[in-house]
């Protein structure tokens, strides 16, 4: 049997208590985000410090700042709270339409538009009571994912970024490139002398965080001229309109570009490679009854999106 000397001495209270404090920053503020008096959390925050042999709130001025091990711990005691909270809200059965959960879901806001927006209607329709929270990506998240995914229900990104985790494949996509209807700079097609000289709209543009299109566009030896870099995939067609600049984006969000911005459908001068996106998770997950239904649910959605009947 595994001895915990630590933890047998704290209790859960006081993760709750000390996530209080690192958000707000205030042992005023916390107390009343958990309803408790001021002296009740006062005397939390000395069991705190005494057990990480740190003040965790040192007061500058009039006001109180994290020490650097309380900013370490910020992400840790999110992580850790949220997983005690999973654990605590497992059930021995679980029937959907009774259930109240909340899933987390990482992805993009191209992710959110397609298969989250479908995952959304289908548990309305089969589970009220669940809600879903998606949450973006970003490089560090994703970076991290094998971390982030214990506390959070899955990350819906193509293949390419993530390794070593489950995942169920959902949907096929490929690439699109898109000008404004009034460029009259560029026909039905573009070229490879305007891909370099006009300004282009595109995502993240580092080296951990980038489009496998733009990536192409890269091998090709072609340098793209970076105007504008946003990350977004739902805001490039506003900075494309009435421009000269180039884009690209998944075919999927075709009609939702075109409704937000006077923008046009143009060929490019390669194959894009396709786009597999799928759901990952932590291998923690793969049995939990609630967690099998979830994955179900996107499983379904992804076929609604492939059919295209979620536009």
């Amino acid at each position: 049997m595994t001895d915990y000397p630590l933890m047998s001495r704290l209790d859960l209270n006081l993760l709750i208590a000390l996530d209080a404090l690192l958000t707000e920053r205030s042992v005023t503020r916390a107390a009343e985000r958990l309803r408790l008096s001021q002296p009740a959390l006062s005397a939390s925050l000395s069991r705190l410090r005494i057990h990480f042999g740190d003040p965790i709130l040192a007061r500058r001025g009039n006001t109180y700042e994290l020490t650097p091990l309380a900013l370490r711990l910020a992400d840790h005691t999110t992580i850790a709270l949220d997983a005690a909270r999973r654990v605590f809200e497992s059930q021995a059965t679980w029937d959907p339409s009774e259930s109240v959960r909340q899933f987390s879901i990482y992805g993009s806001d191209y992710g959110f538009t397609t298969i989250g927006r479908t995952v959304s209607e289908l548990a309305a329709a089969q589970a009220p009571g669940v809600h879903f929270r998606f949450m973006l990506h970003n490089p560090t998240v994703v970076e991290d994912a094998t971390n982030r995914l214990r506390s959070v229900d899955g990350m819906v990104i193509p293949h390419g970024f993530l390794t070593e985790l489950p995942f169920v494949d959902l949907w096929h996509d490929d690439w699109v490139a898109i000008v404004a209807e009034d460029n009259d700079e560029v026909g039905d097609a573009l070229s490879r002398e305007e891909m370099s000289k006009l300004p282009w709209v595109m995502n993240y543009q580092s080296r951990s965080a980038f489009t496998s299109a733009e990536r192409q566009v890269q091998q090709l030896g072609i340098e793209p001229n970076v105007e504008v870099v946003v990350e977004s995939f739902l805001a490039i067609p506003h900075f494309i309109a009435g421009t000269r600049r180039v884009g690209i984006i998944h075919r999927a969000l075709v009609p939702l570009a075109q409704r937000a911005g006077a923008v046009r459908v143009v060929g490019l001068p390669f194959a894009p490679t396709p786009i597999v996106n799928a759901l990952w998770w932590h291998p923690v997950h793969t049995h939990d009854p609630e967690h099998t239904w979830m994955r179900g649910l996107f499983e379904e959605a992804g076929r609604i999106v492939a059919a295209g009947e979620h536009t």
